[in-house]
């Protein structure tokens, strides 16, 4: 028989994601309405080992759902990779008689819930990364707030490209994961996409096809560059002697990061959240809150963490089909 939840931890770790804040909202009312405790966990892991944890109730996230980053704070913690951490962070979690523990943030993340679940701890994990790299889902929270980030930043680009007839290198970012750059590549109309999972370092590909493109009339080029390729500032320089044509370099960087979370992040993150709640109050554990087929569902963590994720072939053929 599972054992009923009593007292639920929400926690934030690795990268924050725009939407973060609107998660733990939903997490902490939804626990408030099902009758549960709720303690907040501060900077991720790190914080569960230095027992930054504070009781919670529904006026402590009051006004927080248009937030960016998350009022928990996020940390990395290399401590809590190891067999000895995470036997800590499981007594410190029974200390507080924490019975449940909802995580929220990527893959590295959630092997630390796995490693909980292992120890006692009923984990149930969120998928919050910009990356949109969790193999298990269609949807991460923040992805949706990035991705449009970057689109409006690049129009901003293309403009002055545009203007002063350049080649434009925007590095967005990703980590080795090429979805957002995908993304502005058809929504920004790019003339080229560098994706790690697609780009075959052929530089002199792209020299030819800048030339081929000016040849035709073209009056700007707007080649988006994944973050997991990067070296954008020397890519340009190389750029520009080849071609002869003016290129810059621009990195959006962490400005991706941040801002007031999307309509769809808001309401996606809220969901997913409250279905968390609900999933430990039904006994479940090392599990996974995931989005496929228009359906929020849930898999286990071990499952999740072996799937594999490859970019969309057809979209990533639209992409080069509209860079006439």
């Amino acid at each position: 028989m599972s054992k009923e939840i009593k007292t639920i931890g929400v926690l934030t770790s690795g990268g924050d994601a725009p939407g973060m804040n609107a998660a733990i909202r939903a997490v902490v009312r939804e626990a408030v309405v099902k009758g549960r405790n709720i303690k907040g966990i501060k900077r991720g892991y790190a914080g569960l080992l230095a027992e930054e944890i504070i009781d919670m109730d529904g006026k402590d996230v009051s006004d927080i759902i248009q937030r960016g980053g998350t009022i928990l704070q996020t940390a990395r913690c290399t401590e809590f990779t190891t067999p000895e951490g995470q036997k800590k962070g499981a007594d410190i979690c029974k200390k507080h008689g924490i019975d449940g523990i909802i995580v929220i943030g990527g893959d590295g993340s959630f092997r630390g819930a796995q490693k909980l679940a292992a120890l006692g701890i009923n984990t149930i994990g969120l998928p919050g990364t910009i990356d949109l790299d969790i193999s298990c889902t269609e949807y991460t929270i923040g992805f949706d707030t990035a991705v449009n980030t970057a689109m409006e930043a690049i129009d901003k680009v293309r403009d002055t490209s545009t203007s002063h007839e350049r080649c434009s290198i925007i590095e967005v970012m990703g980590r080795g994961a090429g979805y957002i750059a995908l993304w502005c590549g058809i929504a920004n109309g790019a003339e080229d996409i560098l994706l790690p999972e697609k780009y075959d370092f052929d530089e002199q590909k792209l020299v030819n096809n800048i030339i081929e493109k000016r040849r035709r009339g073209r009056k700007h080029h707007i080649i988006i560059n994944a973050e997991g390729i990067g070296h954008s500032a020397s890519m340009a320089k190389r750029i520009e002697a080849a071609t002869g044509i003016e290129t810059r370099a621009t990195i959006l960087g962490h400005m991706q990061r941040g801002g007031s979370p999307t309509c769809k992040d808001r309401v996606y993150a809220s969901t997913m959240g409250a279905l968390a709640v609900d999933l430990l109050c039904e006994g479940k554990t090392n599990r996974v809150v995931g989005y496929q087929n228009g359906e929020f569902i849930d898999f286990d963590i071990d499952e999740a963490l072996g799937m594999k994720k490859a970019i969309p072939e057809y979209q990533y053929q639209i992409c080069q089909n509209m860079a006439m």
